[in-house]
């Protein structure tokens, strides 16, 4: 089924494309939740068993969602619905965050010598992906412009999240980040900062992620021109018509 046109809407063959793109990359993102699923399984500890304690995983499922819908959405409307534009901009600051946030995990155990494996799926979840659907947030054709409330709101699912990890932590003994470990951090300060900072990375990636749908779309230009030839094409039937007319009073 093709995208309906609506006000001179998107051009209908990429938004088709990137209809396509988005649920392949939900069926990528699927296959690297499921490989890093068992491969934590495989290793027989507790970080494997608590694997959906991961505010990773919990984000790219629901990428796997809203991809999904998403693709579905390409394909039978010329623009994004405003609820699915501000869901998908949620969802990215999350993915997007948490893949940085890694990276400096990363970065810092091989400063401290700790070996840290990272397998296909983990490179894919944290790197790969976020950075491809970060590119596509800011070329898919039809995504509408996004309120700058998103950035406050993208702060709720973390805050809720580290408070049930805080919560859990001490009756299973293990949290899924060592930041947020009594046991691995210096003490209350160290806990606090390291905590507002990680807020603050959610605030500004939020930020540029609404500043991105608030720029003038690439497919703009060509929405204008093919407005202006329906507009020609309009007015030369117009005048094709009052010709005929014209001859018939004659």
């Amino acid at each position: 089924m093709r995208p309906r046109e609506r006000g001179g809407g998107a051009n209908v063959r990429w938004r088709i494309i990137f209809g396509a793109l988005r649920l392949l990359t939900a069926a990528v993102c699927l296959a690297a939740l499921t490989h890093r699923l068992f491969w934590g399984l495989s290793s027989n500890t507790v970080a494997g068993d608590n694997f959906f304690a991961y505010l990773t995983v919990q984000s790219n499922c629901a990428l796997v969602v809203l991809l999904a819908i998403g693709g579905v959405l390409a394909f039978r409307r010329a623009n994004d619905p405003r609820w699915f534009t501000i869901a998908l901009a949620l969802v990215l600051t999350w993915t997007i965050t948490a893949g940085i946030a890694f990276a400096l995990i990363v970065w810092q155990a091989g400063l401290r010598g700790i070996r840290i494996d990272v397998p296909w799926s983990d490179q894919l979840l944290h790197f790969w992906l976020p950075a491809c659907t970060a590119l596509a947030w800011g070329l898919t054709p039809g995504h509408r412009r996004v309120t700058w409330r998103v950035v406050p709101a993208s702060l709720a699912f973390p805050i809720l999240w580290g408070l049930v990890t805080l919560w859990r932590g001490p009756s299973i003994g293990w949290y899924p980040y060592y930041f947020l470990d009594p046991r691995q951090v210096s003490g209350p300060p160290e806990f606090v900062v390291t905590c507002a900072l990680a807020l603050a990375m959610f605030a500004l990636v939020a930020a540029a992620v609404v500043g991105v749908s608030r720029m003038p779309s690439p497919w703009a230009p060509l929405a204008r021109r093919r407005a202006a030839k329906r507009g020609y094409e309009s007015a030369g039937m117009k005048g094709a018509s009052d010709a005929r007319a014209a001859t018939t009073a004659s």
